[in-house]
């Protein structure tokens, strides 16, 4: 299955929030990302049918192999590119902003390039 931007955006935060809370529920999601239940339920449901998530019979979410590995890229992209827009002197309100739109588009080899290149000047 491939995935939209907005399954990203819900793959992203669930590990967003596994990481602060431990255990994730749809209500959880529905008001950090601030959509409505029914909303973030029928993403639920298209998440777990593509086998990016496991929901267990209390309703706590966990990511699997899969939607862990596309959640971390994503995140990743999300710290990289937000560095590098602060380090460009973009307000770090406005630097989140822009990198959660770019972190979708961007190719792997752009991203790598950029990510090289922060890494170079952190040494």
């Amino acid at each position: 299955m491939n995935l939209q931007e907005s399954g990203e955006m819900y793959l992203e935060t669930i590990l967003i929030l596994s990481k602060q809370k431990g255990c994730v529920r749809s209500i959880d999601i529905s008001e950090h990302m601030g959509y409505s239940k029914p909303s973030v339920s029928r993403a639920m449901g298209l998440l777990k049918s593509g086998e990016f998530i496991k929901i267990d019979e209390n309703g706590s979410i966990t990511l699997t192999k899969e939607g862990k590995n596309i959640a971390e890229k994503i995140y990743e992209r999300h710290n990289v590119l937000t560095d590098m827009l602060i380090r460009l002197g973009v307000d770090k309100k406005t630097a989140a902003e822009d990198a959660c739109k770019i972190e979708h588009d961007i190719s792997d080899d752009s991203f790598n390039a950029i990510k090289k290149h922060i890494e170079s000047l952190n040494k």
